[in-house]
């Protein structure tokens, strides 16, 4: 029997829209290349005993600071990034335009994150920071001109390239960022049920699903019927989460899913992942609305210049005083449209104290 996934998960290897130099460089598009990276420098052969432990809050292992609901099933993270690298060959930008030579620019370095089952991590920062090209390459979407290294365990398992292929809406469901990965060309209720199918009763579960899907987000039943074009940019949005919910999967990497959302959708949409979460799923959330993701989120990663500047749990954005990073301060500070102090007491003179915020400062998930 064929297995249906939803027709607007990406299948193909590169992001719609970018396009390669002339030149490619090694990809990660060969099979071997993930397995055949070195062990990053925070190398683990993830199996501590740790397993269904409670963490501390700020308990830190595993290269990441934990919250206190982090927990290990199976020993091990439901997804692990180790020392990723990303970086693209590309002419010179500056150069006259006969005599450009290629160079290399690199745009993630470095950069570790995990996700455990039955949590939210929130990935935060500018624009341009490289949020969006991690989603790409858990995703296995590599540009001809990209050169990737470092190390993606998934569920236990080292993954390579071909494998993190084979988990696109199979293990791994992702809602993009760009309403171009709908096919304008398919109407939305065949992308959203899937295609492929062979099986008359999983086609018609789908259907069920898809319908309860689309009722849940205020969609009507002619929507089904209607191509991308024909969608305002809210409703196309609906329907991306339509897809990344119709399968089972285990992890979840939502990349702004909330654009284009009215308040009480974008809230819808959260608390869903939520609920997802709290059901044994992982969520990656990549998200500029770093209020709605402190309503439902575990940890937050935030991100500068390619990779990751601090990791910690949701509740240290209760106080400036109890985030390491300059960067995550200032965050901080924007979010309450105040204006960061001139001086600051560097990380090493504040307290063990500091660390650990109230909790009650926090928004409330059960609030509407």
């Amino acid at each position: 029997m064929t297995m249906a996934r939803s027709k607007c998960e990406p299948h193909g290897n590169a992001q719609p829209g970018v396009k390669p130099t002339t030149e490619s460089t090694q990809s990660m598009q060969d099979p071997q290349a993930l397995h055949d990276q070195p062990r990053s420098r925070h190398g683990h052969a993830h199996a501590e005993p740790h397993g269904h432990a409670q963490h501390l809050h700020g308990e830190f292992h595993h290269h990441h600071s934990h919250a206190h609901t982090s927990k290990h099933p199976g020993f091990h993270h439901l997804l692990t990034v180790e020392g990723l690298n990303v970086a693209f060959r590309m002419y010179d930008p500056q150069a006259p335009f006969f005599r450009a030579k290629q160079r290399e620019v690199e745009v993630i370095h470095d950069l570790s994150i995990s996700v455990h089952e039955g949590e939210i991590v929130a990935i935060v920062g500018a624009s341009g920071s490289g949020k969006t090209l991690l989603a790409d390459s858990i995703m296995g979407l590599f540009e001809p001109n990209a050169r990737v290294s470092g190390v993606i365990h998934f569920n236990g398992e080292r993954v390579g390239a071909d494998a993190l292929r084979q988990l696109r809406g199979n293990g791994i469901s992702l809602v993009p960022q760009s309403v171009r990965y709908l096919d304008p060309l398919m109407k939305i209720g065949r992308q959203v049920e899937g295609v492929g199918r062979s099986d008359r009763d999983q086609a018609a579960s789908r259907l069920a699903k898809r319908e309860q899907l689309f009722a849940h987000y205020g969609l009507g039943p002619e929507v089904a019927d209607q191509y991308p074009f024909e969608l305002s940019g809210g409703m196309a949005r609906r329907v991306l989460l339509c897809c990344a919910l119709m399968d089972e999967p285990k992890l979840i990497i939502a990349d702004e899913p909330t654009p284009g959302l009215d308040l009480e959708l974008a809230i819808k949409a959260m608390d869903d992942f939520r609920a997802f979460a709290d059901e044994g799923g992982g969520v990656l959330l990549i998200t500029h609305d770093i209020e709605l993701a402190l309503r439902v989120a575990d940890r937050v990663a935030v991100f500068k210049d390619g990779t990751v500047v601090e990791e910690t749990d949701v509740a240290s954005f209760a106080s400036p005083d109890s985030l390491n990073d300059p960067f995550s301060r200032e965050l901080w500070y924007a979010l309450r449209f105040e204006d960061m102090p001139q001086t600051q007491a560097p990380v090493e003179d504040r307290t063990e104290g500091a660390t650990t915020a109230p909790a009650a400062s926090l928004p409330s998930r059960e609030e509407g």
